[in-house]
């Protein structure tokens, strides 16, 4: 996803580390490429410029211009600051609660919501051991329901019978009654999705939510989506409420920016990714793994920081 974002920022990095010892304006000139490949990856501008603000501190101090290595230590320092923007919460789905606890998934149609409901229904069966219920909410799109029950059959998750007429906030109550029934642990609510944000899609999920009394709301968002999945992002979090964010399509070709954002603008964790079709597909998100893999620099950062303790000791 980051391919373009790691070329660039590589080439900045492999003029820095050949330059030897280090002036203050060899480092603003790699900060103003860095500020450009970011924007250009589809970073949001003020997330772009606080994260410049804040690497720039820290590379033109003593301890790293000084340094042995002071390209290596900058780049060092760019990652940490990287993953910083990313995220260092903690990203395991809480279940904190009564059983069955609810989760909620939000976000626009298109996202990939209701293929990331099962994948999640499933991951939470086999790694967790959890007992799950999926249910459908979305009573809009033609043969919405439909598609969670035979994703249901094929990862044999329990899905919630659909009832003609139906409405979201009834069948969300119906679900989570006949969970406790059941005896589950957890339920996956899928509610419907929009092509745009609209007053109703938000009405509608803080309603559900309000209703089902979440201990997750998870926004759903597609890693690919540009600036817009920052907006996005930004007014869920504003109007529903989100405890994470999931991203899908992780594994394609965009330019991947507006994920470096999502975080950064709504303060919430990115906790999962999808990274495949297939239903095992969805992974825990690691800041520190997809830090050093934009960077193209792991071993480099490995490296400095083992430098760093013998330098201490």
């Amino acid at each position: 996803m980051f391919d373009d974002l790691t070329g660039r920022l590589g080439g900045i990095f492999d003029t820095l580390t050949r330059r030897g010892a280090l002036k203050e304006a060899d480092v603003d000139e790699a900060l103003r490429e860095i500020r450009l490949a970011l924007l250009e990856a589809d970073v949001a501008l003020d997330v772009v410029k606080d994260f410049i603000d804040q690497v720039r501190e820290d590379a033109v101090g003593e301890k790293v211009l000084a340094s042995v290595t002071p390209g290596q230590m900058v780049i060092k320092v760019v990652h940490d600051h990287l993953v910083r923007m990313l995220g260092t919460e903690d990203t395991a789905i809480s279940f904190a609660g009564t059983p069955p606890v609810a989760i909620l998934m939000v976000g626009l149609q298109g996202s990939g919501k209701t293929t990331t409901t099962a994948k999640l229904a499933l991951r939470l069966q086999k790694q967790e051991n959890k007992k799950v219920m999926m249910a459908s909410l979305d009573v809009y799109r033609p043969a919405a329901q439909q598609q969670l029950l035979q994703l249901g059959e094929q990862t044999g998750v329990p899905t919630l019978a659909p009832v003609l007429g139906e409405q979201p906030v009834a069948i969300a109550k119906r679900a989570m009654k006949e969970a406790a029934r059941e005896g589950m642990d957890v339920v996956i609510l899928d509610t419907a999705g929009r092509l745009h944000l609209d007053d109703e899609l938000m009405t509608e999920a803080a309603r559900i939510k309000d209703a089902a009394k979440p201990t997750e709301t998870l926004l759903v968002a597609d890693a690919l989506t540009g600036q817009d999945a920052v907006i996005m992002a930004r007014d869920f979090n504003d109007r529903v409420g989100i405890s994470g964010i999931v991203l899908t399509r992780v594994d394609g070709d965009g330019r991947g920016g507006a994920a470096l954002s999502m975080r950064a603008v709504t303060g919430r964790p990115i906790k999962l990714m999808g990274t495949g079709e297939k239903m095992a597909a969805l992974e825990v998100f690691d800041a520190g793994r997809i830090a050093g893999s934009i960077l193209g620099q792991g071993d480099i950062v490995g490296l400095v920081e083992k430098a760093a303790e013998v330098i201490d000791q």
